[in-house]
């Protein structure tokens, strides 16, 4: 298949080459700019923590100081007693028998009952005046702990006799598990291993491990419950799935889910740690009980155990090839550590296994994922989704293999790519484009970054440049470059048999003397740029200038997650889908009024631009304004993609994923090797996006989801006490996140191969860059100073030996 890139980008990001999707000014293929983006950059955008009523109290959360313990009393007396104070709830005050909750399985309590399974649990709330004072009454609570042993690991977790993190487990899961403190298992298997262990003429080994991540967002977890005269309430709050949370709130309030209505409000960055609830149902009980609104928002430190993070990962990988560059074979085993409850543990680990093998054809392969329960910290969605951490691992046994055959790395990675119509390890062939080796020679071929960038006139050094940046710690005395390079594979959409589907309400009517569209879908706008894409589909389907986005609720169907690099795939989909029904509609009525004084109505292929009706010819038949006139056209309709299937619990086969998203990394590095300091020079990125449907939003979602993939290279890891399960770091001063000065030149080099399933032709691309930049750096600097580096994130005490 001939490969013609219509997108290609400058280093800072600025389209050189834009094709356009419609005459309509604004529509799809053109980067128009963000409704939302001049008020977030200058401080005015109203997030869910800055929303107000005058009479509204404050809700506080209080956590469980130890990870695991037994609850022998809880005294709220003191705290009750305090002035402002006008509730206190504990498990006991719930109001019904449903009292859990969970994405897919139900086994988080919404209030600790009996045992706290992690540190920073919620046991009690209060609800009060002032904020001070609703931290200080809970300061008051006093809860008797007996500490338990802690389950931290595969060995504590598993061992005979070993405690269980939830007794009597009875889900979905427990039949495929071969230990009830496993919450799920996936095996893959194809070929015959040992065979083909046979033919192989060198084998290489790795175990690597994947640190726990945050996803850092800098917007806490915040919301209003308001409550209502039907007995009901009005919860405004930041989230990926309003439609996922009322299923989950509703019962435990013991509301229909009618009363129970959702009002997206500005959400402050997600990355997955929204997926789950966190104080949705603490702010709705505190609310109905008091009669009040409640508002709630988490600190810093609250907000890391507040959500779930990325699971950190023990991975232990086998592969073989032949002597000249062909793989043989892949065994490997994932142990993800899901913490203390499910969330989505199961969905991860079937990305984890499926796609352990990255973009490489391997025909006999033996794969086993699972997922723990543990007493650490609850784990689940993050940017990539199970996909990054075997990235890390498969990437790493690339170069390993490369270097014993005494190939090129990148030349290695390109003998063994998979292309359109590979079949893979789950038996699912690749039928859209996958231009793994396109993507690795055009990285390749990207000119290098001049060497020693640090010197300036006159012999001084621009420390900026150098590792250790502004902390002056060196002008260049021990430091060497580094290149690697690295590939990933992603999935788009839930996969697994997951009815995934969307849904948008459209409407075209005359404002004020010209026509308007107005689009309405659930979908959570996170920062993604969303509302941009539905507004461009709009003007591009309906041949409309003036598009209006209604705010996201539950008053219209489900959009799904805003996870999975689906939203564009999927609501994009439901919104395209809408506006040609709509778009048939305004047609019928034009031909009801018109068809009589034109033949072309009813003969000529008809389309909508600039406001007017036309022909396929140019000829302009009416204006919109005449044909609409008092009348207004609304249509609400789903769009789902094809159909996935669950994977095979015991071989792993199925057609579990429905698009595949492909991005390759060349990461420059230089590496001061007496200190242990690194410093990212340049992060090079091609992707395929199939569509580019705002080029500069296509480049921004690329080199937001590289520089996290640099952040878990480097800086980023929650800490977890070993012996306590407790977290040590919950604060920015002490979890690293990339700042301006961490952050790389990010050329980005754009493929569009049309996906002919996908909406557009496009491909989701918000996660797939996330996976290779990691294991890019990580080779990067390995070829500076020669060691194995098999954990994440690198630390200087790995580079020194100290």
């Amino acid at each position: 298949m001939a490969l013609h890139p219509r997108v290609t980008t400058t280093p800072a990001g600025t389209p050189t080459e834009v094709t356009q999707g419609s005459q309509t000014k604004g529509g799809i293929g053109e980067s128009t700019l963000r409704p939302d983006g001049t008020l977030k950059v200058t401080g005015e955008f109203a997030y869910s923590s800055d929303m107000w009523h005058e009479d509204m109290l404050w809700g506080q959360t209080l956590r469980s100081t130890v990870a695991h313990a037994e609850i022998r009393s809880i005294d709220i007396s003191e705290a009750l007693a305090m002035p402002g104070v006008h509730a206190v709830l504990t498990y006991d005050d719930l109001p019904t028998e449903m009292k859990n909750y969970g994405l897919e399985i139900q086994d988080t309590p919404v209030l600790a009952h009996g045992k706290v399974r992690h540190h920073g649990e919620p046991v009690a709330l209060v609800a009060a005046d002032h904020p001070e004072t609703a931290r200080r009454a809970a300061a008051k609570i006093k809860i008797d702990y007996v500490e338990l042993p802690v389950i931290t690991d595969e060995a504590s977790a598993t061992a005979p006799g070993a405690i269980l993190v939830h007794e009597g487990r009875d889900d979905h899961h427990i039949g495929h598990v071969p230990h009830p403190n496993i919450v799920h298992r996936q095996p893959i298997v194809r070929g015959d291993v040992a065979k083909a262990r046979e033919r192989a003429d060198v084998i290489v080994e790795g175990d690597y491990t994947f640190g726990m991540q945050d996803q850092a967002f800098l917007g806490p977890e915040s919301g209003l419950a308001v409550p209502a005269e039907d007995g009901g309430v009005d919860l405004y709050v930041a989230t990926q799935w309003l439609h996922s949370d009322l299923r989950q709130i509703a019962p435990v309030l013991g509301l229909p889910e009618e009363k129970v209505r959702m009002t997206l409000s500005g959400v402050g960055g997600a990355f997955g740690g929204r997926e789950d609830l966190s104080m949705q149902i603490h702010a709705c009980l505190l609310a109905l009980r008091t009669g009040k609104p409640v508002k709630i928002v988490y600190n810093r430190f609250e907000s890391f155990f507040g959500h779930v993070h990325r699971h950190p990962a023990k991975l232990h990988y086998e592969h073989g090839a032949t002597k000249d560059g062909k793989l043989t074979h892949m065994t490997c085993r994932i142990v993800l550590d899901g913490g203390a409850y499910a969330s989505a543990s199961p969905a991860v680990v079937g990305n984890a296994s499926s796609l352990s093998v990255g973009p490489y054809v391997v025909d006999d392969v033996d794969i086993e994922a699972i997922a723990l329960y543990t007493n650490n910290p609850p784990c689940g969605a993050m940017r990539g989704f199970g996909a990054v951490q075997a990235c890390f691992a498969y990437e790493a046994q690339m170069d390993k293999l490369a270097a014993k055959l005494g190939i090129d790395p990148v030349e290695f990675r390109q003998l063994n790519a998979m292309e359109q119509g590979t079949i893979m390890p789950t038996g699912q062939p690749v039928d859209s484009p996958a231009p793994v080796a396109e993507l690795l020679r055009r990285i390749k071929a990207r000119p290098l970054p001049p060497e020693r960038q640090w010197e300036v006139a006159g012999g001084a050094s621009d420390v900026r440049a150098l590792p250790g940046g502004l902390s002056n710690t060196t002008h260049g005395e021990g430091v060497v470059r580094g290149v690697g390079y690295a590939v990933g594979i992603k999935n788009v959409g839930f996969s697994e048999g997951f009815d995934d589907y969307s849904t948008a309400r459209v409407r075209m009517e005359v404002v004020g003397g010209e026509p308007v569209a107005t689009v309405h879908t659930a979908m959570a706008e996170v920062g993604q740029g969303g509302v941009t894409v539905h507004a461009q589909i709009a003007r591009t389907e309906l041949g409309v200038t003036q598009v209006a986005i209604h705010p996201a609720d539950t008053q219209v169907g489900s959009a799904g997650s805003t996870s999975a690099s689906r939203q564009t795939y999927v609501t994009g989909g439901a919104v395209k889908n809408s506006c040609e029904l709509v778009r048939e509609k305004v047609l019928e009525i034009g031909r009801r009024k018109f068809g009589s004084y034109h033949p072309a109505w009813a003969t000529a292929e008809l389309l909508l631009e600039g406001g007017k009706v036309v022909t396929d010819g140019g000829e302009v038949l009416s204006d919109l304004v005449d044909v609409l006139e008092d009348e207004a056209v609304e249509v609400e309709a789903e769009w789902r993609h094809r159909p996935t299937e669950a994977f095979d619990l015991r071989t792993g086969q199925g057609n579990g994923h429905v698009q595949y998203s492909f991005a390759a990394h060349r990461a420059v590095v230089e590496v001061d090797t007496e200190l242990g300091l690194v410093k990212v020079v340049e992060l090079a990125c091609a992707q395929d996006v199939g569509k580019a449907l705002n080029p500069l939003s296509v480049v921004g979602q690329i080199q937001g989801g590289t520089t996290q993939g640099l952040g878990v290279a480097v800086m980023e890891e929650i800490i977890v006490d070993p012996k306590t399960a407790k977290v040590r770091n919950p604060s920015f001063t002490d979890y690293l996140i990339p700042t301006i000065l961490d952050t790389p030149t990010i050329p980005v080099d754009v493929l569009e191969l049309a996906d002919d399933h996908a909406p557009y032709g496009l491909r989701g691309i918000g996660e797939a860059p996330t996976l290779s930049s990691t294991p890019a750096v990580l080779a990067a600097i390995r070829n500076a100073t020669g060691l194995e580096l098999d954990r994440t994130p690198v630390r200087p005490e790995h580079l020194t030996g100290t």
